[in-house]
């Protein structure tokens, strides 16, 4: 007789799901368009940061939580200041200094709205808005608590950042 496992996996430590505005949201993963993006920018997100020591770049899922039950997100990729290292312990609690969202046509409200509106308020300097389907850029930064855009560059142009000195790479090369 064979007998059927019954034992759920109950997992501790890792969660895919966010808490935005108090209300728990759930995702399916990212498609492979998405992930192949994320993983090119991260490379050359980490090889810039590595290169000048500024600090260390995440990736999802790794929790941002600005308040531990109304604002915890999981940004596609996160950028941590040396300076500003004592918030990433087991996760990151507290403001990052900059984060990318890969907007696909079922996140675009969620990323161009709703969590833009969170990080501007709890102050990240810097948010990348990458649109894969358009091939495009956009890069808003703080001023005076209010996010402006700082620049917007389509697949051809060279991507430079003001958080990031000397960062420059043409954005078709993550596509």
């Amino acid at each position: 007789m064979h007998m059927k496992n019954t034992e759920t996996i109950v997992w501790q430590d890792w969660d895919l799901s966010q808490i935005i505005n108090g209300e728990e949201i759930m995702s399916p993963s990212p498609k492979k368009p998405h992930q192949k993006t994320s993983r090119k920018l991260q490379r050359i997100l980490e090889d810039h940061v590595d290169d000048h020591d500024l600090g260390e770049i995440w990736n999802a899922p790794m929790d941002v939580i600005f308040e531990e039950d109304y604002n915890r997100l999981q940004p596609d990729l996160i950028f941590i200041s040396k300076e500003n290292e004592d918030i990433s312990q087991d996760w990151i609690r507290g403001v990052p200094d900059m984060v990318v969202e890969i907007v696909s046509k079922s996140t675009m409200k969620m990323d161009t709205v709703i969590k833009k509106e969170i990080y501007e308020r709890y102050g990240v300097q810097e948010y990348w808005l990458l649109k894969p389907e358009k091939r495009i850029l956009e890069i808003y930064t703080l001023v005076d608590g209010r996010y402006e855009l700082q620049a917007l560059f389509g697949e051809n142009d060279v991507v430079s950042s003001p958080l990031f000195h000397d960062l420059a790479f043409k954005l078709h090369i993550i596509f």
